[in-house]
């Protein structure tokens, strides 16, 4: 077996070697048909690292301002504010340090206001958090400045978003007027002097137009809540994939007057929509494997009718069909092969200028994104050429059959 293999082997690479003239039909199919393989799997491979670089930067652009999950009372659910508070209680706490599923999780309340100029103003959601606040969470997206420092209760430093503080003219450093409204009876509205100690961009609209970032004791006071009361909590979780069944275990375990939200739910049209890339990359693998196929059946076609004689001189000297079967589609394999280098190191090429230079840009407003983020594993890659490789190869079975239609008579000639 492994001698017949080894014979297959050498008569495959000495077509390889020896192809005849360059001027060959055969040889220019061929050269078409490698084209045609490297380009594919540039496509394929780019699609992969496009299509999953998207997913996961609007993942954890969303996850960092967000949370895996929030608990909050029930009847919050529905607002993007918090207008009854929960109680900070020590057992809720614990009870969350002991899923092993959480990371990490961080109290938060979050008030509607607006913040004022002399020449302007603009309408913001106040997210305030407290102290143990994990702020490396936003590292990716601070332009300049730094992180409030919460260290006192009622900080008035604040984080607000490159798009408010261009609408505002607002620097860092700057003082800023806000006015808040209570959701308790109150006459007149709550006013509170900020300074912006941090500019950040997180290039998703929902968030820049609206969110600025500060301490939870100024919407306890304005809402006239106890120090120990809070909106609820901001979870991190350790699998995205299990947000829900996770947000439905912490429902049924926690206080009933508490609920679990996951950001699978909040931002549902989104990630129904990042989930569709999945779908393009799939679409685009079938197509490039389908004219992959297509142009190595071609050049193999096209190498049987130029090797007639060979073919006939094979089977004369005893060689079965599935021998010369096995030697052609060796050859279209290692035709394919050499494709696929090329294209792996397109596609790699792409991938290290666009990560270095992210050189196509697009419009956020639009994508979420200021340009096209780009993923790409070690395992994707060896998956897709596997894929791709095998795939092709069983299907290039089939012209190799052409063998069989050719009779040893016909082809030898005496001269």
């Amino acid at each position: 077996m492994f001698r017949h293999f080894d014979l297959v082997l050498f008569v495959a690479k000495r077509m390889r070697q020896h192809g005849g003239n360059k001027g060959n039909v055969s040889n220019k199919i061929v050269t078409i048909a490698t084209i045609a393989v490297a380009i594919g799997m540039m496509m394929i491979l780019i699609a992969i690292a496009t299509g999953k670089g998207m997913q996961k930067e609007i993942q954890q652009k969303v996850v960092a301002f967000n949370g895996h999950l929030t608990v909050g009372h029930i009847e919050n659910e529905e607002q993007s504010i918090s207008t009854i508070p929960l109680t900070n209680q020590v057992s809720v706490r614990q009870y969350l340090d002991s899923q092993k599923e959480i990371t990490e999780f961080h109290p938060y309340a979050a008030i509607s206001g607006m913040l004022k100029t002399a020449e302007d103003f603009e309408g913001v959601i106040l997210k305030g958090v407290d102290s143990t606040y994990n702020w490396s969470l936003l590292n990716d997206f601070l332009v300049k400045g730094d992180f409030p420092s919460l260290k006192n209760h009622h900080s008035n430093e604040i984080l607000i978003s490159q798009k408010i503080a261009s609408r505002l003219q607002l620097n860092l450093q700057d003082q800023v007027d806000a006015v808040f409204i209570s959701h308790q009876l109150q006459q007149y509205p709550n006013r509170r002097k900020f300074t912006i100690s941090g500019i950040y961009n997180s290039g998703f609209p929902e968030i820049d137009n609206h969110l600025i970032m500060g301490g939870i004791g100024h919407i306890q006071a304005i809402n006239r809540w106890a120090e120990n009361e809070i909106g609820g909590y901001q979870i991190l979780i350790d699998d995205f994939s299990q947000a829900d069944a996770i947000a439905q275990k912490l429902y049924q375990e926690l206080p009933i007057e508490m609920t679990t939200v996951s950001l699978l739910s909040r931002y549902g049209l989104i990630f129904q929509w990042i989930s569709l890339f999945d779908f393009n990359i799939l679409i685009i693998l079938m197509i490039m494997i389908i004219v992959g196929v297509m142009n190595m059946s071609t050049a193999l076609l096209a190498l049987v009718f130029e090797r007639t004689a060979m073919i006939g001189l094979l089977k004369a000297l005893g060689g079965t069909n599935y021998l010369i079967q096995r030697i052609f589609l060796i050859n279209g394999v290692l035709v394919m092969f050499r494709g696929l280098l090329v294209g792996n190191a397109l596609a790699l090429l792409f991938y290290l200028t666009q990560k270095q230079w992210s050189w196509i840009r697009l419009n956020p407003e639009t994508y979420f994104v200021s340009s096209a983020p780009v993923h790409l594993t070690l395992w994707q890659v060896l998956g897709v050429n596997t894929l791709f490789l095998v795939v092709c190869a069983l299907l290039l079975w089939f012209p190799t059959f052409m063998v069989m239609r050719i009779a040893p008579a016909k082809t030898l000639r005496v001269t």
